[in-house]
């Protein structure tokens, strides 16, 4: 009697625990990582879909850019193959959320890193030294930010790039404002705009693209420091460490310029050094 009583109570137990299991089996180990269909871990990251050169869905939903190469990257040294990887688009207002919620592990998207930002989450890197520049069309007497002055210069909506420039070096340029960094080139193509502004990486990727080669340059200003880190959840410093270990062996196996060249090479983009991680240029 007393033999079947322990048995009906390692019977319960063992009840007890497959049901939680069963319940838990589609629960992540961690932020940003789930159980795929195949078997295997599936990773999640934040990236941008509509910037060339950077991170940009194109019409066959594949992914392209630098910062889609860099994440693919330090994905497979955390052990993540590519078709483990799914992609979340992450737009800028919304990446700080992203984070917090754990719709993502880690966010690779343009995302300087500032005092501000590092109250919310933790960055790995910087991976990239990117400047504030223009983009002008080839030919064009622009060389320096004084140059616009009585000339018209383009930034999106929003933007503080454009306002830096009319506050600190031209106050007399005329300022366009379009929705979108589409409509900034598309003004600069027509003759609409003299100018457009923004991050020198960004100014990059759009004119490497196949229907605008040759016909823009970038003025090579350095107009601020943009140092692009790596967004991770506030407290994960694991994932910080493995992350910056990653990018350390990108740079010395040479896969970080060749992910450079790549991207933005057709745009006579004049990059900087690979930084190194953990130090920031003011």
């Amino acid at each position: 009697m007393k033999l079947r009583k322990v048995t009906a109570a390692s019977a319960a137990v063992l009840a007890l625990a497959l049901t939680a299991t069963a319940c838990g089996g589609g629960s992540d180990k961690d932020s940003g990582s789930s159980s795929s269909g195949g078997g295997g871990d599936k990773i999640k990251i934040g990236i941008k879909y509509d910037q060339p050169g950077l991170g940009l869905k194109t019409p066959n939903g594949s992914f392209t850019g630098f910062d889609v190469d860099v994440a693919t990257y330090v994905a497979k040294e955390l052990g993540y193959e590519a078709d483990q990887i799914e992609w979340v688009e992450t737009k800028s207002a919304d990446r700080e959320n992203a984070l917090a919620r754990g719709d993502v592990k880690f966010i690779v998207a343009t995302y300087s890193i500032t005092d501000e930002r590092k109250e919310k989450v933790d960055f790995a890197g910087p991976y990239l030294l990117a400047h504030q520049d223009l983009l002008v069309k080839k030919g064009s007497d622009i060389s320096e930010a004084t140059d616009l002055n009585d000339k018209k210069l383009c930034s999106v909506t929003g933007s503080t790039s454009a306002q830096n420039v009319k506050k600190d070096f031209a106050p007399k340029a005329q300022l366009r404002e379009y929705p979108g960094y589409s409509e900034c080139i598309a003004g600069l193509q027509s003759g609409a705009v003299d100018a457009l502004t923004t991050d020198d990486s960004i100014l990059a990727g759009y004119a490497s693209q196949d229907k605008f080669k040759g016909q823009f340059k970038l003025a090579g200003l350095k107009l601020s420091n943009e140092n692009y880190g790596i967004g991770v959840k506030k407290g994960d410093s694991e994932t910080v460490n493995k992350i910056n270990e990653a990018l350390e062996k990108m740079v010395s196996d040479k896969s970080w310029q060749k992910a450079v060249d790549d991207n933005f090479g057709p745009a006579e983009y004049k990059n900087e050094p690979a930084p190194k991680v953990g130090e920031l240029v003011q």
